[in-house]
Parts: C-alpha cells; structure tokens; sequence
C-alpha cells in the first residue's frame, strides 16, 4: 500500500538504496522508501532540512515521520545484512571518520532499531550515540533485544507528538507574527498634568 501511494504520489523507484556499513565494516546495500524527490540531490540553493525539507514528497514526511520509510529494512534483516535490533548502519564516509574504538560497534549487526534510538536518538550527542552502541555490543542479550523493542514503540509514539507540538507552536507563531496590532488607545493627559507643565 505505501508502494502504491509513493508511486501515485511522485515520479521515481519506491526503494531508496544507499551504501551502509555492516558487521565487520563489510558493505551492504540498505533499503528504505523514497521520501525524496528524484532530484533531491540535485537541487541548488539553499536547502531547509527536518521536517519543512522542500526535497520531502507529500508522502515522504508522512513516512518520514511515523518512521515508516524504515520498513524496506526488513529485507536486509531477511538477507542476514541486518538485524532488528543493533547500532543503525553508518555510512562509508562517516566511518572513514571513526576513531579505532568506534569501530567496535561494527562487532555485531547493525539493527532496525537499537539502544541510541530509545534513548534520545537525535538529542544526544554523537560520542554519546557510540559509547551507547558499543554498550549494546558488549552486553548483547534476548532480554535486552525485547527491552529495545517494546520501548520503541513508545519512543516513536513520543516523535510523533513532539513533531505535532512543534507543528502547533509554529502555526501559533505564524498566526501571530501575520495578525494587525491592535491600535493603541491614546491616554488622556489629566487637566491638572497639563496645568503643572
């Protein structure tokens, strides 16, 4: 159904492959639907991100923001390229960037979902981001996979609403900032102020 409705949506493919690193540091294709225009990467000028992006389709910020341009992934997961759970799969030029203790997070396969995620995800700092992939990594258990997993239903319940309140406060703000100032009144001077001067 989100096939169909990217299709009838924008011209262009309905998956979105990008070259990530997995176990290991070997390379794999990942897989996410299109939520960009084709020729996103080719636009010039300035380029608003988040959630105003112009790049973003109509059906694109939909799933980009109930995450549901993530489900593709589910394919990588079924060709043993990735896992449910497990640190998100950078890409070649960001881990060119690593330092050697960042490269423990390739120790196991990467994830759909992890602990980064459910614990701040884009509000935590990207040091932060490795040493909680690495914990994942070395305490790697069933108990701690089902923990991730029921908290990440939650967590993008929480996205969700957090997106709506920001939507809200810019409109307020929009609707504000376009309202006419009321006239302000004019104060009579009292007689015995105008006598004194």
């Amino acid at each position: 159904l989100l096939a169909i409705l990217i299709k009838i949506d924008s011209r262009g493919p309905t998956l979105y492959k990008q070259v990530r690193i997995g176990r290991d540091g070997k390379r794999f294709v990942m897989f996410k639907f299109r939520s960009m225009r084709t020729d996103a990467e080719t636009q010039s000028g300035p380029i608003r991100t988040g959630p105003d992006d112009q790049r973003r389709t109509r059906v694109g910020r939909f799933l980009r923001r109930y995450s549901l341009d993530e489900l593709p992934q589910l394919l990588n997961v079924f060709k043993g390229e990735m896992s449910l759970v497990g640190p998100r799969p950078c890409l070649p030029y960001e881990a060119e960037e690593y330092r050697r203790w960042h490269s423990n997070r390739f120790d196991v396969l990467p994830g759909i979902t992890g602990l980064w995620q459910v614990s701040g995800k884009n509000k935590l700092t990207f040091k932060q981001m490795i040493r909680l992939d690495i914990s994942y990594c070395q305490n790697m258990s069933l108990r701690l996979d089902l923990k991730i997993l029921l908290l990440t239903f939650p967590t993008i319940v929480g996205f969700i609403l957090e997106g709506i309140a920001n939507r809200i406060r810019r409109s307020a703000r929009a609707l504000q900032a376009n309202s006419p100032a009321e006239p302000i009144e004019a104060k009579k001077v009292p007689d015995s102020f105008v006598e004194q001067t």
